[in-house]
């Protein structure tokens, strides 16, 4: 499959702890109100930054507002710096990589060419090192071995880690990624969320949108939690995952307790049996 290039420049690489993007007092309306009522976040290069919150809170449009692919209302979203409307289509593309919770395929293209798309935004680059880094994207999240069959035919789970190798792929230094586990078993859960913490540890600036709490604990370096469209707590796990605001947030009592062996807080609703 032929790719279309862009001729953009790449961006610098960012240094471990640089703001590499960030929403400030940023409003987002849909129907009339406000999805988003003045959130204030940042990303960090080195770091997993994971979202969570009730369903509503407005996390997936933060990550939307903070690829530039939600209009912002109120407030200032900026990627390295700049506006992040300030980028061109192709200036955006090599700075964030986006993965939708909704990973749909129109044609039917093959694994390889669905991974391929991550390398589009990339001018002047050898096809050898194109092929090279599909191919290391695809070992990453296991997908290798079916490479050659139609995206469409895979299961939920399957194309879910099809769509995250093609935004390893693209290797921009902003990962951007709305719900990556949901589709997925327990082992590829945990790889997912590994791969994250590799990127993080790499430099990369890695913002993931998750509903589990308890992953959430294992993987973050810091979690921001929305409620009703503002930021409730923002912080590390072990500070800011604290029953009494859990439980309010959730509108739900919530257990939070370490984990016996590493010691990391485990979540879930407080039951009686």
């Amino acid at each position: 499959m032929r790719l279309l290039r862009s001729r953009s420049a790449p961006p610098r690489v960012p240094g471990v702890g640089e703001v590499v993007a960030e929403a400030e007092g940023v409003h987002v309306g849909l129907g009339g109100g406000w999805v988003l009522g003045g959130v204030d976040v940042v990303a960090r290069a080195g770091e997993v930054l994971v979202l969570v919150g009730p369903n509503g809170a407005g996390k997936s449009t933060l990550l939307a507002a903070l690829a530039g692919d939600v209009a912002v209302g109120r407030g200032v979203v900026r990627v390295f710096g700049r506006e992040v409307s300030a980028w061109s289509a192709g200036e955006l593309a090599l700075r964030r990589a986006v993965l939708p919770q909704a990973a749909g395929v129109s044609f039917p293209f093959s694994v390889e060419d669905v991974v391929r798309m991550g390398r589009a935004p990339y001018a002047g680059v050898d096809p050898g090192e194109d092929d090279g880094i599909v191919a290391e994207a695809m070992a990453a999240t296991e997908v290798t071995p079916f490479a050659g069959r139609a995206f469409s035919a895979l299961s939920g789970g399957e194309q879910a880690r099809v769509a995250l190798a093609r935004v390893l792929a693209q290797r921009a230094p902003l990962l951007l990624l709305d719900e990556p586990t949901a589709a997925l078993d327990l082992k590829h859960q945990e790889l997912v969320l590994r791969l994250c913490r590799d990127r993080a540890h790499a430099g990369d600036a890695v913002v993931v949108v998750l509903h589990d709490l308890s992953l959430a604990a294992a993987y973050a370096h810091r979690v921001a939690i929305l409620c009703a469209g503002r930021v409730a707590a923002d912080g590390p796990p072990a500070e800011v995952f604290e029953e009494r605001l859990l439980s309010e947030v959730y509108d739900q009592p919530v257990d939070v307790f370490p984990h016996p062996r590493t010691g990391v807080a485990v979540v879930g609703p407080k039951r009686l049996t």
